[in-house]
């Protein structure tokens, strides 16, 4: 028999990212016309009954169609490709749309978190609904994963002239590296959740010429994460 060589020992297959990308939106775009057949054709059958249960049945098997075609929409969307189109917005004006937005997605965890804005007058040069989605999903993450007892602490302000955003989530226990935070896609996959939201946060934050960081403080039980921006070169 022969016995593995070293060549065999340990290996792992590496994949470039923008080759992942491309095959998993070829994929769901394959698998969305084939959902999209099925839909068209199973409509098409309810049109040829009069029969109330056959339609109602029919009904629901569209139904459970455009199931698996939103997932992949929210997967192909999730992989980082974005276009921006920037404009002047006030800083205070986007934390204040944030605020709601995350009060309507969110409204029972939303009377949990505590909101400190001192940004009257700043000006940002931004994607006003692209940046606000980044936000939203580090709001998504703290109330998903392992959420400690206590109010999310949000403090928005102006630091060394740049808009700085710091999201405070109390954590009981906290054993994940936050080196290289948002650069890991596809590591905590879970149902109807593909580990896409943080590295999109990220690439949405970088186009705007920011930063995503995080760190873990043991002696509060809180992980700090934070998104630094440029203020509008057009201020003022």
């Amino acid at each position: 028999m022969a016995s593995a060589g070293p060549e065999n020992q340990g290996d792992s297959l590496s994949v470039p990212w923008i080759d992942i990308v491309r095959f998993v939106r070829q994929l769901s775009h394959d698998l969305r016309n084939h959902l999209n057949a099925a839909e068209l054709q199973s409509a098409y059958i309810g049109e040829l009954t009069a029969d109330a249960e056959i339609k109602a049945e029919i009904k629901r098997l569209r139904e459970a169609l455009s199931g698996p075609t939103t997932i992949l929409q929210k997967v192909s969307a999730g992989l980082g490709q974005i276009k921006t189109e920037f404009m002047l917005y006030g800083a205070a004006d986007f934390m204040e749309d944030l605020r709601k937005k995350v009060a309507t997605d969110f409204p029972q965890e939303s009377t949990a978190i505590s909101w400190d804005v001192h940004l009257s007058g700043t000006i940002l040069e931004v994607d006003p609904q692209l940046l606000q989605q980044a936000f939203i999903e580090l709001f998504n993450n703290a109330f998903r994963h392992a959420r400690g007892k206590g109010t999310l602490g949000v403090i928005a302000q102006i630091d060394n002239d740049r808009f700085v955003f710091t999201l405070r989530e109390p954590k009981s226990r906290f054993e994940l590296s936050t080196e290289n935070w948002g650069r890991k896609p596809l590591r905590e996959i879970s149902p109807g959740h593909y580990g896409l939201g943080l590295n999109l946060a990220r690439i949405i934050v970088e186009a705007h010429g920011g930063k995503l960081r995080a760190h873990y403080d043991p002696t509060e039980s809180v992980l700090v994460t934070t998104i630094t921006l440029p203020l509008s070169a057009k201020e003022g």
